[in-house]
C-alpha cells in the first residue's frame, strides 16, 4: 500500500509539471549580458510553436492583454521598462478597432537591471502572456525564470543585521545546508543501526572478502557506490526532468505545494503513522517478494552486474526500515533550495553505504561490532515513536494554512508529551511490543537515554500554559493559538500606549473573522492600507511582518526575537503593527479579489498579499520585516530572518529616528 501511495505521489509530480509544459505553446529561456559596470540585460526568449502568437508589450487599454515583464528580488532593481528585441508584425485590428503588435516564431524581450548586492543575485523574472491563434485564444498565463547575476562591483557584504532569506543558504528552521547535510548523513548511520540493515554488514563484506578473483576490495567500492546511485539517481531524474518540462519555476511551485497544501501534508501525516505502526511490530511493511527474489537471483552472476543487484536487493530488502528515513530526508529538504533533496539524499546515501567499503577495506573493524539481538528491535521501535512525532508535523502545516484549528498548540504539546513518555517508559523496560526480547534488568545506556527523554519531557510541560519553548519554536504551532496562556498574566506593564491599551483602539475590521493569528503580546492589524489610514491618524510608521501560516522561521522569529519585552515595548508603542500573510489559502470576499494586469485573478488572501509585497517591495521571503510611512514607503533598509536582539532593537530605534526628523 505505501509503495503504491509512493509512486502516485512521484506519478503526481510528474504529471503536473508535463500538464504545466503542455498548457501552453510558448515556452520561456532567460539569460543576462552585461551592459557597463553593475547594469545587466536580461533577455527573455520565447519560443512559439505552431500557429500561434503573443502580442508585444502595449500596453493596450481596452484591447487585448499585452505581454509584460517584472522583475524581483533583493539586491536588483529593474531600470525603465522593458522593451522587445525582435520586431514585432503591426497591423490594425477589427474587433479591438485599435493598431496591434504581434509576436510569432520566436521573441525576445529585454529589460535592464542594476545589481546592488554584494553577493550573487537570484532575479526573478516574470513573463505574462496570453497566446492566440487565428481562431482562438488560450487564457493568459505567466512564468518565472530565475536568472543569476554576479555581485555588484565594488559593493561591500552587509552585516549580518539584515538576516538571511529561506530563498538564500537557509533552509527549513534556519539551517543552512551544511546543516541539513550533517543531519541527513546522521539518519544515514541511524538506518545502519535498524534490523534490517545491520545483520548485512557483516555478511555482505565477508562475501567481498571471499572473492575469488582478488578484486573484493574494488567490489565492495562499486557496492557502496550503487546503493548511493540508487538512492539518488531517482530523485534526481524526477527533479532534472520538472526543470526540463517546465523550468525552475514549476520546479519551485511543486515544492512550494508539497510543503503548504494540505493533500501532500495529509498524505505524509498517514504514511509517517503507517510506517511508525510497522515499526512498533503491527505489521511488515515490505517490497513485493517476486521483486526481491528477482534481483537477488540476479546478484548471482557475478562481476559488477552482480554487485549492482546485490545493492538493489539490499535497497529493496531495508525499505521497511529505511523508507521513512529516506522520507523524512526528502521532505525536509523539499522545504529548502531546489536542488537540496539531490544534496541531502547523497549525504544520507553515502553514510548509509559507507561501512560496507570501509570494513570490507578493514575487515579486522568487524570484530568490535556488537552482535545482532534484540537491541536492533528495540532501535526500531524509538524509530517508531520519533515517526509519530515528526508526522504530527505535517498535519499541523495543514492545520495552520487552511486555518481548521483542530490542532492547537496545547493539543499538540500534549500529544508529544504523551508519546515522550512513552518512549521514556519503553526505554525503562516498563512497555514491550510483540518482537522485543524480555529482560531482567535495563541498561546505564537505556537509562541514560531515558533520563534526557523524560527531561525533554519535562521542558515541553510548561508550554502547555504559555511558555515559549525557543528551542521548539520552529516545529510547535504559534503560541497565540493557546487557549489559556499564564503567560499573558506577566506581561510588562507598558507606560502611556501600553500594548493593552494601545490594542483596544486598533479598529481593525478587515480579515479579522479569518482565525488570523498576531504575535503574542503584539496587536495591529491584517491589512496594510487598514495600518497606514491608522498611521497618518496615530502619527507612527507602520512595521509590516510578511509572515505565513507555516512558516517555520517565522514562529522562531517570533518566540525568540518578538517575546524581547524591550522589543515588544518599542513596537507597541511606537509602531503601527500589522502582519501580512502570505500563504493563507482562505478566499476573501470577491470585492477584495486582485486582477493581475494579465487578467489572471487571485482570490485567496496569501496570493493577493504575496502579489503585493513582491509588486511594491520586490520580495517572496517570509518573514520579512518592512518599516514604512503612511504613504507605504520604505524609511528604513528592510529585515529578513535574523535572531540578533539587539540587532533588531537598532533596527527599530534607526526607524523612529528617521520617521522623527
Amino acid at each position: 500500500m505505501v509503495k503504491k501511495i509512493l509512486f502516485s505521489l512521484v506519478a503526481l509530480i510528474i504529471g503536473i509539471s508535463a500538464y504545466a509544459q503542455m498548457e501552453n505553446p510558448v515556452s520561456w529561456s532567460g539569460k543576462a549580458n552585461k551592459v557597463d559596470g553593475n547594469i545587466y540585460e536580461i533577455v527573455l526568449t520565447g519560443d512559439i510553436t505552431g500557429d500561434w502568437h503573443i502580442y508585444d508589450l502595449g500596453p493596450y487599454e481596452g484591447g487585448p492583454i499585452a505581454t509584460s515583464v517584472t522583475v524581483a528580488g533583493e539586491g536588483v532593481k529593474a531600470l525603465d521598462k522593458p522593451y522587445l528585441l525582435t520586431p514585432a508584425h503591426r497591423g490594425y485590428d477589427e474587433l479591438f478597432g485599435m493598431e496591434i503588435g504581434t509576436c510569432d516564431s520566436g521573441v525576445q524581450i529585454a529589460q535592464k537591471v542594476e545589481v546592488t548586492s554584494a553577493e550573487a543575485v537570484a532575479a526573478k523574472v516574470t513573463v505574462e502572456w496570453q497566446t492566440c491563434s487565428a481562431g482562438s485564444c488560450l487564457p493568459p498565463t505567466d512564468e518565472e525564470i530565475i536568472v543569476k547575476l554576479p555581485a555588484a562591483e565594488g559593493a561591500v557584504a552587509p552585516a549580518a543585521e539584515n538576516g538571511e532569506k529561506l530563498s538564500g543558504s537557509k533552509s527549513e528552521g534556519g539551517k543552512s545546508i551544511w546543516a541539513v547535510i550533517l543531519e541527513a548523513i546522521a539518519w544515514g548511520f541511524v538506518a545502519l543501526l535498524t534490523p534490517c540493515v545491520f545483520p548485512m554488514v557483516p555478511m555482505t563484506v565477508s562475501f567481498f572478502l571471499k572473492s575469488k578473483d582478488g578484486k573484493g576490495k574494488l567490489y565492495a567500492s562499486m557496492y557502496g557506490f550503487f546503493i548511493v546511485a540508487l538512492y539518488t539517481v531517482p530523485i534526481a531524474v524526477i527533479i532534472l526532468l520538472t526543470y526540463v518540462l517546465g523550468g525552475d519555476a514549476v520546479t519551485a511551485d511543486i515544492f512550494n505545494w508539497l510543503a503548504t497544501h494540505w493533500i501532500p501534508n495529509i498524505l505524509f501525516f498517514i504514511i509517517f503513522m503507517v510506517f511508525a505502526a510497522s515499526f512498533f511490530g503491527a505489521f511488515e511493511i515490505t517490497m513485493p517478494s517476486w521483486m526481491v527474489n528477482k534481483t537477488d537471483e540476479k546478484s548471482d552472476k557475478g562481476g559488477l552486474v552482480g554487485v549492482f543487484f546485490m545493492a538493489l536487493t539490499l535497497v529493496l530488502v531495508s525499505f521497511s526500515c529505511t523508507g521513512p528515513i529516506v522520507s523524512s530526508v526528502l521532505i525536509k529538504s523539499t522545504q529548502g533550495e531546489i536542488w537540496e533533496p539531490i544534496i541531502t539524499m547523497f549525504a544520507f546515501s553515502a553514510a548509509f553505504a559507507l561501512p560496507f567499503t570501509v570494513f570490507a577495506f578493514a575487515p579486522s573493524l568487524l570484530k568490535d561490532l556488537p552482535k545482532s539481538g534484540g537491541w536492533l528491535n528495540s532501535v526500531k521501535v524509538v524509530l517508531g515513536f520519533i515517526e509519530v512525532a515528526l508526522g504530527l508535523k505535517f498535519l499541523s502545516v495543514a492545520d495552520q494554512v487552511y486555518q481548521w484549528n483542530l490542532l492547537d498548540r496545547e493539543v499538540y504539546l500534549a500529544i508529544w508529551i504523551v508519546v515522550f513518555s512513552l518512549l521514556g517508559l519503553y526505554l525503562l523496560g516498563k512497555l514491550r511490543f510483540a518482537h522485543d526480547t524480555p529482560e531482567d534488568h535495563i541498561s546505564v545506556k537505556r537509562l541514560f537515554l531515558s533520563i534526557v527523554v523524560f527531561s525533554f519531557v519535562v521542558y515541553m510541560i510548561p508550554g502547555m500554559w504559555g511558555a515559549p519553548l525557543k528551542a521548539l519554536s520552529g516545529y510547535l504551532p504559534p503560541i497565540e493559538s493557546i487557549d489559556f496562556n499564564l503567560a499573558k498574566q506577566n506581561v510588562v506593564v507598558q507606560s502611556a500606549g501600553a500594548a493593552d491599551s494601545h490594542s483596544n483602539h486598533y479598529p481593525a475590521k478587515k480579515f479579522t473573522d479569518m482565525g488570523l493569528k498576531h504575535i503574542d503580546g503584539i496587536p495591529g492589524f491584517f491589512d496594510l492600507q487598514e495600518a497606514l489610514d491608522y498611521s497618518k491618524t496615530a502619527g507612527k510608521p507602520v512595521f509590516i511582518d510578511f509572515t505565513g501560516a507555516a512558516c517555520v522561521n517565522c514562529r522562531e522569529m517570533e518566540s525568540r526575537v518578538f517575546s524581547d519585552p524591550a522589543i515588544k515595548e518599542l513596537l507597541n508603542n511606537n509602531f503601527i503593527f500589522v502582519s501580512i500573510y502570505g500563504d493563507v489559502k482562505t478566499e476573501v470576499p470577491q470585492q477584495e479579489w486582485v486582477t493581475l494586469p494579465n487578467g489572471k485573478v487571485l482570490k485567496s488572501l496569501g496570493k493577493i498579499n504575496t502579489s503585493f509585497i513582491m509588486d511594491k517591495y520586490k520580495v517572496n521571503a517570509m518573514p520579512y520585516y518592512i518599516i514604512v510611512d503612511a504613504h507605504g514607503n520604505e524609511i528604513v533598509e528592510p529585515r529578513g530572518y535574523n535572531l540578533d536582539k539587539d540587532a533588531f532593537v537598532q533596527f527599530l530605534k534607526n526607524a523612529i529616528e528617521v520617521y522623527n526628523k
